[in-house]
């Protein structure tokens, strides 16, 4: 693995790092894009992305700080080094919704059509994301006879070789590839608002509750009825997003007749039953 990208002089540029930076840098450029197709301004997505990216940084590395306190509890000074990797994607994902909610009731912007605008972006830096963790050599699976397994360091950098094992790295990467493609048809068509956003979450929280099964026992733990803390906060997530999407989805109620217009036609109706009877 490649945890050093390269450096210049003394400054260290680590892969996971460099992978972060180019998927914020990717993701800004297709927010832009589908915002423009949408009916949104792209001067709105560059100044939102500046928040989500302190919201989502700050949610992801507090949420996998707290659960992992024995460690850091003895090793306060690593807390803020994001850039050796330790991001908890759910943390994440909730930072960057809080702050997104405050944006746009701050521009007095609708939430759901912005969110919409910004999640095909979501995925395919999440598939790049994923690519800085396989060069770091963390989020590895199981061991694996198949032929593409690889060996990572454990602990990354300083440990020992593991056995041939499951690149659930490079399976994350190219799922989450395929989940900005859809995404990527769904913006491009006239969706209802918040349609895109649920079924990110959805598809999101499918992914990774099936991949977690490769990395349990290994670099995800389980935690409560056999299922890891990601898994659980999947399946919560899950329900919430099938329930939301059905609940944007649902028919348009029919415009409200008043009742001088409705009962003149009941009216009428009845007047010509009975000249059609005579």
């Amino acid at each position: 693995m490649h945890s050093i990208l390269f450096q210049l002089g003394p400054i260290t540029i680590y892969s996971y790092g460099f992978m972060l930076m180019l998927a914020f840098l990717a993701g800004t450029l297709v927010a832009t894009r589908v915002a423009r197709r949408r009916g949104i301004a792209p001067d709105v997505v560059l100044d939102l992305v500046a928040y989500l990216l302190i919201a989502a940084l700050v949610g992801s590395r507090a949420l996998y700080v707290a659960l992992h306190w024995h460690y850091f509890h003895d090793h306060l000074g690593e807390i803020g080094k994001i850039w050796t990797g330790g991001l908890s994607y759910h943390g994440g994902l909730v930072g960057g919704v809080l702050a997104g909610l405050w944006f746009c009731r701050r521009k007095r912007l609708p939430f759901l059509a912005v969110a919409d605008a910004l999640m095909p972006s979501l995925a395919l830096g999440y598939a790049i994301g994923r690519i800085g963790c396989f060069l770091n050599g963390c989020c590895y699976g199981a061991p694996t006879a198949l032929p593409w397994g690889f060996r990572f360091h454990d602990p990354p950098v300083t440990g020992a070789l593991t056995a041939p094992s499951h690149p659930t790295q490079i399976y994350a990467s190219l799922i989450n590839l395929a989940i900005f493609g859809v995404l990527w048809v769904m913006a491009m068509r006239a969706t209802r608002p918040g349609q895109v956003f649920f079924a990110y979450l959805g598809l999101y929280s499918i992914y990774r509750f099936g991949i977690e099964f490769l990395r349990k026992g290994y670099t995800a733990q389980p935690w409560l009825g056999g299922l890891t803390q990601a898994q659980i906060g999947s399946l919560a997530l899950l329900a919430a997003a099938v329930g939301l999407y059905a609940w944007v989805s649902r028919p348009a109620p029919a415009p409200a007749e008043s009742l001088e217009i409705a009962g003149a036609r009941r009216g009428k109706i009845a007047k010509e039953g009975v000249e059609t009877r005579n």
